[in-house]
């Protein structure tokens, strides 16, 4: 049976999201940015990175391990690399103050890094290489968060999901744009099939005992995400740790979860953001080329490529349909004292 859902428009989703932020000791600030995050991702058909994560924001903030007042700072060490301290705060305002100094690094050198310390990230990956692809630059962006995947061969988690999203753009079209987890199935979307009653592919995770499993409650309560492609994924997850951490100089994912509070809201973690011109690196005629692969790609049959849907999905002026109980969850978040 269908579970009750409650139509509401993006408006009414930012204005939500805001409002319990505002109520839960964010600062203006803070609560516009994680609201838009948290909108845009149910604007674009991302259910598990919208207000889906609010509940899991107001538990970080009502623990003390969030400041909702956070401002980020800005530090150039040199005229391509950028750190920013986030100062314990969400991720959105440091993502919001820090990608047009990236860009603008980029736009004049060819290349530029941002290295995001002291931040909580609960979201996708895409806002911010998009908005890097639409000043016509290539992004790429990585992050870990606590262990919830097992390294090839494992059956303990050591390794986040460990996503890494790449944007290039496209004149004239919406850039190609992927976010994805290096795990079989992204944390959040495990955490819906378990809410929802739904069944996991095969492959996708062990139970507490290190056993396969289908279950969704048991990979999501005490078991483990496997990661894609077998070893594969968990190279390249291993690579997205030596990013995120040791180049940005934050926790490792093991470190972010001996360090975190188990309140159910996001770890502190780093990201790595890398912005390049390719006017600058390929030359003028880079976006003819690049324009011609594409098309020649998405003209093929039975291809679709990534971020179709989403940019598809934004288009609609209809409101979303929110689980009611979800409504009404952070509804009471938003008037407990």
């Amino acid at each position: 049976m269908m579970s009750e859902r409650t139509p509401l428009t993006i408006q009414q989703i930012y204005t939500l999201a805001e409002t319990c932020m505002l109520a839960n000791g964010c600062d203006s600030a803070n609560a516009a940015a994680v609201a838009k995050t948290v909108s845009t991702a149910e604007r674009d058909g991302s259910e598990s990175h919208g207000l889906f994560r609010i509940p899991g924001h107001v538990a970080s903030l009502r623990s003390g391990k969030v400041n909702g007042k956070a401002e980020p700072e800005i530090e150039a060490v040199t005229p391509a690399a950028i750190r920013l301290d986030g100062h314990n705060g969400f991720a959105p305002l440091a993502l919001e103050r820090g990608i047009p100094v990236l860009a603008d690094a980029a736009e004049t050198l060819g290349i530029a890094v941002l290295a995001i310390r002291k931040s909580h990230h609960f979201a996708a990956l895409w806002p911010e290489t998009e908005a890097i692809a639409e000043r016509g630059l290539v992004g790429l962006a990585c992050t870990a968060h606590t262990p919830m995947v097992a390294p090839y061969g494992a059956k303990k988690a050591f390794f986040s999901t460990n996503p890494i999203s790449f944007a290039w753009p496209r004149p004239n079209k919406p850039p190609y744009v992927f976010d994805m987890a290096t795990a079989a199935m992204a944390r959040g979307e495990v955490g819906l099939a378990a809410r929802d009653g739904h069944a996991l592919p095969e492959g996708v995770g062990l139970d507490s005992d290190g056993n396969p499993t289908t279950d969704a409650k048991a990979v999501h309560q005490g078991g483990v995400i496997l990661p894609f492609g077998t070893y594969k994924g968990s190279a390249i997850a291993t690579m997205i740790e030596l990013l995120s951490a040791g180049l940005v100089g934050d926790y490792f994912s093991y470190e972010a979860g001996e360090a975190d509070n188990k309140d159910g809201g996001p770890a502190q973690g780093g990201q790595l953001i890398i912005a390049m011109s390719p006017k600058i690196i390929a030359g003028d005629n880079w976006e003819a080329h690049s324009e011609d692969f594409l098309s020649k790609l998405e003209n093929m049959d039975g291809v679709r490529l990534p971020g179709q849907r989403r940019h598809k999905n934004r288009l609609s002026t209809e409101p979303r349909l929110i689980k009611t109980e979800l409504v009404e969850k952070i509804r009471s978040l938003t008037s407990d004292e």
